[in-house]
């Protein structure tokens, strides 16, 4: 009998069987049938003290067991049945709760470590290209004697870095955003001025390739206005680089009751079907992709728009791409 090891069961069985030996023996003094009355209930108190408290030790090892399996890591199903009234039932019940919330943030954690894991493989593997490039020019502007070559590999050099720069700048942010520890200001805003304020620093790529950048806006934003054109200079710069010299990239934004929509479309002759579905992911690169490509930057704009209450979507038209961000103006 495990139960009889507690200590407290113990005590309290023998004061019990004291007061009631104590009882019997006044009883039997003062007139001896009754005494055998209160040497029966004495008896029967006894016993069904001992069957309750057996109950209740037997529920208690048993969530006891529970509580063991789950910091072994074993899985434990709940069923309803084991719910019931009164002071253990409460206990178990919250027990439960607490065994499920503790369930989801460990599956939380592992899925953390390995999205951590993941995301540190595609860093390195995304640093390591540029990094062997710029060890070989090193090399070879150490060894290179003519002018001219050595200011043609300090260019190629600084645009290397500058690309790693905007890489890691990128990662950063969107560590941030993953994080949660973006604070996103709430401004209002034109759109006429958001987006033509995110694509100036595009400008000159525009111009030496030939391409023409219209703006239609109307309205007003109400959101963070750096983050988003952040978000939308990065739209803007992906569909630079797939349409072609002398091509044209439309940008119109409106707001209406619902929602405050930015659409982007360009004339590059639109995303490859397999590649439509992916194209937001995190280091993906389409078939069409340029060698310098990284495939963060659609990443982060998706990452920015959702966080703000948005969409960012991607679709093939006539001629070309579009890219649609809507900022929903409640919950939907």
């Amino acid at each position: 009998m495990r139960w009889m090891r507690n200590r407290e069961i113990r005590n309290a069985l023998l004061w019990l069987c004291l007061l009631c030996g104590g009882f019997t023996m006044a009883a039997f003094w003062w007139y001896a049938p009754f005494g055998w009355f209160v040497l029966a209930l004495s008896v029967l108190f006894l016993l069904l003290y001992s069957v309750t408290t057996l109950q209740r030790y037997r529920r208690i090892a048993a969530l006891s067991e529970e509580i063991d399996r789950v910091l072994h890591g074993t899985e434990i199903a709940f069923s309803p049945d084991g719910y019931a009234e009164g002071e253990l039932g409460v206990l178990q019940s919250e027990l439960q709760k607490m065994t499920v919330r503790l369930r989801e943030q460990q599956h939380l954690l592992q899925n953390d470590k390995v999205q951590l894991a993941d995301a540190i493989a595609d860093i390195s593997h995304q640093i390591r290209t540029p990094l062997t490039a710029v060890n070989l020019l090193v090399q070879l502007l150490g060894e290179e004697q003519n002018g001219e070559r050595r200011a043609e590999l300090t260019r190629e050099l600084l645009s290397l870095l500058s690309r790693m720069d905007w890489l890691i700048t990128t990662l950063l942010k969107m560590s941030r955003l993953d994080a949660g520890t973006v604070k996103f200001q709430c401004e209002a805003i034109s759109l006429d001025t958001l987006v033509r304020r995110a694509v100036a620093p595009l400008a000159v790529t525009t111009e030496l390739r030939g391409q023409t950048v219209t703006v239609e806006a109307r309205g007003q934003f109400f959101g963070d206005a750096a983050w988003t054109g952040e978000a939308l200079v990065n739209i803007v710069k992906n569909c630079t680089e797939h349409t072609p010299a002398g091509g044209s990239i439309v940008i119109t934004a409106f707001e209406n009751a619902l929602y405050t929509e930015i659409r982007v479309q360009d004339s590059g002759g639109g995303i490859a079907a397999e590649d439509l579905p992916h194209i937001f992911e995190r280091f993906y690169k389409g078939k069409n992709a340029k060698e310098q490509s990284f495939g963060v930057g659609l990443a982060l704009a998706r990452r920015i728009v959702t966080a703000q209450n948005g969409t960012l979507t991607a679709e093939n038209v006539t001629g070309g791409a579009v890219f649609t961000m809507r900022f929903y103006k409640s919950v939907v």
